[in-house]
């Protein structure tokens, strides 16, 4: 899709970094405002459900593999009573092999199925963490660019990483350990039952008020998991900005206000663990608590029933340790339970970016645009970020193939708005803006950006190496395309310098190059991408005169055939443009070419002027100036 979308999200990052750097006291918070209400568990399930239902046959098998295991860990509590009645009170001393026998082999048994269910389930639960992860970042990447206006990289880098984690807990050891500990406890309530019913209700009473405890507690803690995501995103986003704006944080020397709005989060996200520490404990105390209850119930009744020779010795010594066997994993299940709740608070956050809904699933969006010619029409366009605070009003104009639109006008005029439009990362608010005929806003947007190329005066570089950077544009692109592109961009006389060549590490950003270089490596990656339509922004603004010199013929060569559209603030670079529109306050206030605009000395006169006239401050390059300028406008 050429090389807009990359440079468009490093420029992003770096102005936001900006404007934090001088307002450090702008909470990393502020993103809480916009938060939407989070999804009901139903509408989380669906999206687990598509990645559970291939795992249900191994799911299936480890069911069957977990009752095997439980049942055989009760084998040694029940033969106690045996052991005791049988062998030592009545002195059947033959049974003591088979006793031994049967705990013996159960145990093997158990350690068998445990190693199973551990290799089976917790490897699916990694895979299906993976899975998740994937297809959240591929819908992320299909999102709108208004998406990523509104979130931070760092958070989505968080959600997409960190959230879906708890999914483990689901379908993996967390699983096996709900399971098998619910499935220990009705193993154990039915023999419980058979030894004493009296007894077993009673401590069953017990239970079921205690379980309506951790229901309500796990329903009141959730809601400070799913705040804990939150902050953990926010302060792992400002974090990542802090660090790849390193050099503005420097230049501003805020690192002691970057240090305290990091410290401010984390103690945010201390507060919010305590919270949950607290709640924990409180609910571990409850359990005690359950369980010194139980276990005085049970001595005193027990004792009774010992006496009163309702049940033997070997009764109530199998009868109090089959009761552990269920009061133990119960217990245990507000560790799980707080496990669970964790990860359906990650999955409520995942479910709220899978239900947003994608670039080119809007109902209207069905045309596949063939290749195209690139004549692109602006009708009566205009255009709101928020509802009645137009930015556009009623922009009107065409751009045909072979031709050179530039926009110029000053700051917040509007320009980079049309140049979004004419990317589609926004649709008109009325009007149309039409390429070849056909309104962009019902066009599937792989089948049009696939045809776009943009260079941006913010060159973004991953960090990888230069071949890399470039074939960004065209994987698919053959070693001598390569190497044309990079002539043509001037890119291969300071890769020659380097010992590695174009398999050098540009490092992070491109850090390791030159304004210059990065500008001539995102050149090269257009002049690959062999675009329909161009877009040049500042393209030659990281260059001195002499480098700007070298590749305006790279430039030229790219410019051939297209439609290029060229936002200019150095006025002197575009006075080839077959047509400049001058934009002020969301209007085309005038329209021409450079010598009809220049002699109608109107705005763009005036701001020729204003500019040409710096070069006697030494604020333009030397030869930057218009020869043709007339001695009274200098």
């Amino acid at each position: 899709m050429g090389s807009f979308g990359p440079s468009m999200s490093g420029g992003h990052s770096t102005r936001s970094m900006e404007r934090t750097a001088r307002n450090p006291s702008r909470s990393i918070s502020a993103e809480l405002t916009q938060k939407k209400p989070k999804p009901p568990l139903k509408k989380v399930w669906p999206e687990v459900k598509k990645l559970v239902k291939p795992r249900l046959p191994l799911l299936g098998v480890s069911l069957l593999v977990l009752i095997i295991n439980r049942a055989c860990g009760l084998v040694l509590p029940a033969s106690t009573k045996y052991l005791i009645d049988d062998v030592m009170r009545q002195h059947h001393a033959a049974l003591l092999p088979r006793i031994v026998g049967m705990v013996v082999t159960a145990t093997i048994l158990q350690g068998l199925t445990t190693f199973a269910l551990t290799q089976m389930l917790s490897k699916a639960g990694q895979r299906l963490i993976t899975e998740m992860r994937t297809q959240v970042q591929s819908h992320i990447g299909r999102l709108p660019v208004a998406y990523y206006d509104a979130n931070r990289s760092g958070t989505l880098v968080a959600r997409i990483m960190s959230d879906v984690e708890g999914v483990r807990n689901i379908i993996g050891t967390g699983l096996v350990d709900f399971l098998g500990g619910l499935m220990t406890a009705i193993f154990a309530f039915i023999y419980l039952i058979r030894l004493s019913t009296q007894m077993t209700l009673l401590t069953f009473g017990v239970l079921v008020l205690f379980g309506g405890v951790m229901a309500r507690a796990f329903k009141t803690i959730r809601p400070i998991f799913r705040a804990r995501a939150i902050i953990n995103a926010e302060v792992t986003g400002r974090l990542t900005e802090s660090l790849g704006g390193v050099r503005v944080v420097k230049g501003y020397h805020a690192e002691a206000s970057e240090a305290k709005v990091f410290a401010d989060g984390a103690q945010r996200l201390l507060k919010n663990v305590i919270s949950t520490l607290t709640a924990q404990s409180i609910m571990a105390l409850s359990s005690t608590a359950v369980m010194g209850i139980v276990g005085a119930l049970v001595m005193y009744l027990g004792a009774r029933q010992v006496l009163a020779g309702t049940l033997t010795t070997g009764g109530y010594v199998t009868y109090t340790m089959f009761l552990a066997f269920m009061i133990a994993p119960l217990m245990s299940l507000v560790n799980i339970g707080t496990q669970i709740t964790e990860a359906l608070a990650g999955l409520d956050r995942t479910a709220e970016i899978l239900n947003e809904r994608e670039e080119d699933a809007y109902p209207k969006r069905t045309v596949v645009l063939p290749p195209i010619a690139g004549d692109v029409v602006f009708d009566n366009v205009m255009f709101e970020y928020d509802p009645g605070k137009p930015v556009l009003h009623g922009v009107s104009f065409e751009a045909r193939p072979d031709t050179v639109t530039a926009l110029v006008g000053s700051s917040g005029s509007g320009k980079s708005t049309i140049i979004s439009l004419v990317c589609a990362f926004h649709d008109a608010t009325t009007g149309k803006v039409l390429v070849d005929g056909i309104d962009l806003s019902t066009v599937q947007l792989a089948s049009y950006r696939s045809q776009l190329g943009v260079v941006l005066q913010e060159t973004f570089l991953f960090d990888g190496t230069i071949r890399d950077n470039v074939v960004f544009s065209r994987p698919d692109a053959t070693e001598e395309q390569l190497m044309e592109a990079c002539r043509i961009a001037r890119v291969d006389e300071f890769v020659e310098r380097f010992e590695l060549g174009y398999d050098t590490i540009v490092g992070e950003r491109g850090v390791k190059l030159s304004g210059g270089q990065r500008q001539r490596l995102s050149i090269a990656r257009a002049i690959l991408a062999d675009p329909r339509i161009l877009i040049l922004d500042e393209a030659t603004s990281s260059l001195d005169s002499e480098s700007e010199a070298m590749i305006q013929q790279g430039l030229n060569h790219l410019m051939t055939g297209r439609t290029t559209f060229v936002i200019a603030h150095r006025l002197s670079t575009i006075r080839n443009a077959d047509q400049i529109l001058v934009i002020e306050g969301g209007n085309i206030v005038e329209r021409g070419t450079h010598t009809t605009l220049f002699a109608l000395r109107g705005r763009y006169r005036e701001l020729y002027d204003r500019q040409h006239g710096l070069e006697s401050n030494l604020f333009l390059a030397p030869g930057e100036g218009d020869k043709l300028v007339e001695p009274a406008a200098v």
